[in-house]
């Protein structure tokens, strides 16, 4: 009978030690874009770069967990989480009510205001607002206001959005019936389209333009101009997006995003990349 009992003992503790070795050893697979820089891009060789691989690979560290970083198209991102095709997605998604249905997310690890790039030339280059920023959510009326004062400027242009963004629900919320807005699969066909002249301005993340504004094409010419637009449809900060059910991944996740903050290591990336310190505050 005591030869039972310490055989079940052993055989638990077998089980148990090997349920952890299976938690510690498993592999989280993270989703980028590749193509959303500085967050995020393609770089020589094909290497996956920015402030999200670097951020990423420190926050996997700290979980004391493998991690393998995989590109995956924006607009099939949230379905193919779900499918489970990866763990996480790291691609300056934006924490937003509509995505909550279907998806959970970190705490947020970025905050990221939105505004127009255009032409140094075009009249959009005195749209009201530059150097103002204001939240939809804390100074509603305040931003609706500053909307309402560049809605004039705007009408009858033509405006780039990525599909499937904030920056798209903004423009069908606020611009509809104002500009003509056209949806891109990615930032750079936007920007490209800009390049181009067939575009009057391109609204998105202030990040993502300050990136564009430092590659060969667009260093001159070109600025990031209106109201510096936070909260709303536009979202309550940048978070991973992870399963509803992986709740053991999103405390990890959670503790590792809030040790890096504290420790000055997310403000260093924030720096190298954006030139800005882009970590939430508060």
């Amino acid at each position: 009978m005591k030869f039972v009992k310490l055989l079940s003992i052993a055989l638990l503790s077998g089980t148990l030690a090997a349920g952890s070795a299976t938690a510690q050893d498993r592999t989280v697979r993270i989703a980028v874009e590749g193509a959303y820089a500085p967050w995020n891009f393609t770089g020589a060789g094909g290497k996956l770069e920015g402030f999200e691989i670097d951020l990423a690979n420190d926050l996997c560290a700290r979980m004391k967990m493998k991690c393998e970083i995989v590109a995956q198209d924006w607009d099939g991102m949230i379905p193919a989480l779900n499918a489970k095709k990866f763990d996480a997605i790291m691609d300056a998604m934006t924490i937003t009510d509509e995505r909550r249905k279907t998806i959970d997310f970190s705490d947020r690890y970025a905050d990221s205001p939105n505004g127009f790039l255009v032409s140094s030339d075009s009249p959009l280059a005195k749209m009201p607002g530059t150097g103002q920023a204001y939240n939809l959510s804390s100074q509603s009326a305040e931003a609706e206001k500053a909307i309402e004062a560049i809605k004039p400027l705007l009408k009858g242009k033509t405006i780039g959005v990525q599909v499937s963004t904030i920056q798209s629900a903004f423009a069908d919320k606020y611009l509809k019936g104002i500009a003509d807005v056209r949806e891109y699969k990615t930032v750079e066909q936007h920007d490209l389209d800009l390049a181009a002249g067939r575009l009057d301005a391109v609204f998105a993340g202030a990040t993502q333009i300050m990136g564009t504004l430092e590659k060969p094409d667009f260093k001159t010419g070109y600025a990031l101009v209106g109201p510096s637009l936070t909260g709303g449809v536009l979202g309550g900060g940048i978070g991973i997006g992870l399963r509803k059910d992986d709740t053991d991944l999103k405390a990890k996740f959670n503790e590792a995003i809030q040790a890096a903050i504290k420790d000055g290591t997310a403000k260093t990336l924030s720096m190298k990349w954006f030139k800005v310190d882009v970590t939430p505050k508060g």
